[in-house]
């Protein structure tokens, strides 16, 4: 594994398949009465969001408490940086406090490249979204949910996504999910293919290794996932289609479009949904759409991340019982023992 994570395009099979199967791991603590890993215990963990953030802060924070970490939560709204302090600044101050680990999410592309290259800092930086840059927890978790979905939960250790045609759908323009979701799907073997109006697809898409259509209905049938982007109005200045309600019945999933689908494909979205605008209350409530288990995942996801950035390559959670001794009751766990090198 690299120091930072970056970007999902920086990611090998080896690497992505790794970070698969130790969240797999991190998955079953979740199942435990004590959802608690000794393992980053000592260690400290800024969430330095720049941007408005729910769903991926309280994720990162989940992740990193479950690990046992220090987190300090740092939002720019009412802080120094609304004051006019500079990213340099705010990291420096940050290495002043012996951070090891940064989890950033900034509007401008490219803050954690320059977070983690600059030399400001000495620590991890993990990339919580970056502009219209790139997102890969996001397209990790995304890829986990599709391995247990279609390969299995069990089935899927070890395994990659040879073969599973994923479509994307939507404004792939501003999407840094779509663009994540692009390299880390074809690190992993998946065919994908992004479907979107074309004044919502970028300059450049054709050197991307996907397909492009203009056209939902006649990507549906061969699809094993499709995957909802909602229209980024926070990042739009100028008008992209005419109507929403023109962009909901070209481009919207609706019950009529995902009966489609073959019985197997599930709908996925990043979230947060626009309900009646690329996706309706019925697909967006139905058993196929798999957006809570999205959320969830993602916790085992960023688990693993900071685990295998910040824990070492020891297994996470070994299988083996201890011998136990007779004499003290305490010594007894369960059969998922936490390796001996993290108890120290």
């Amino acid at each position: 594994m690299q120091r930072h994570l970056i970007s999902a395009a920086d990611l090998t099979r080896d690497d992505a398949v790794l970070i698969l199967d130790t969240a797999e791991e991190m998955a079953r603590v979740a199942d435990r009465p004590i959802k608690k890993l000794p393992t980053l215990r000592g260690r400290t963990v800024v969430n330095l969001f720049f941007e408005d953030s729910t769903r991926t802060r309280i994720s990162f924070e989940a992740a990193e408490k479950r690990l046992s970490a220090d987190v300090i939560n740092f939002t720019a709204k009412g802080s120094s940086v609304s004051k006019g302090e500079s990213l340099k600044d705010t990291a420096q101050t940050l290495e002043a406090m012996g951070v090891d680990a940064v989890v950033i999410r900034h509007g401008a592309s490219g803050a954690p490249y320059r977070l983690a290259t600059s030399g400001w800092i000495d620590a991890a930086v993990i990339n919580a979204g970056d502009g219209t840059h790139q997102h890969p927890t996001q397209a990790l978790l995304d890829a986990f949910t599709m391995r247990r979905r279609l390969v299995g939960r069990d089935a899927g250790i070890g395994q990659d996504l040879s073969g599973k045609r994923i479509t994307i759908v939507g404004d792939v323009l501003h999407s840094r999910v779509a663009r994540s979701n692009v390299d880390l799907l074809h690190t992993l073997g998946a065919e994908v293919t992004l479907v979107a109006p074309p004044t919502l697809v970028p300059v450049g898409v054709e050197s991307w290794p996907c397909e492009i259509s203009y056209d939902l209905d006649s990507t549906l049938s061969k699809s094993d996932a499709v995957m909802m982007l909602r229209v980024q109005r926070e990042r739009m200045n100028a008008a992209f289609f005419p109507t929403e309600r023109e962009y909901s019945r070209r481009y919207g999933l609706d019950g009529d479009r995902m009966a489609k689908m073959p019985e197997h494909a599930i709908v996925m979205h990043p979230g947060p949904m626009v309900r009646g605008m690329e996706i309706t209350a019925e697909v967006a409530d139905s058993g196929r759409c798999t957006v809570v288990e999205q959320v969830a995942n993602g916790v085992s996801i960023r688990m693993a991340v900071l685990y295998l950035l910040l824990g070492g390559n020891e297994p996470a959670v070994t299988h083996t019982r201890p011998p136990v001794s007779h004499h003290h009751p305490s010594n007894e766990r369960s059969a998922h023992t936490i390796s001996a090198d993290e108890e120290k």
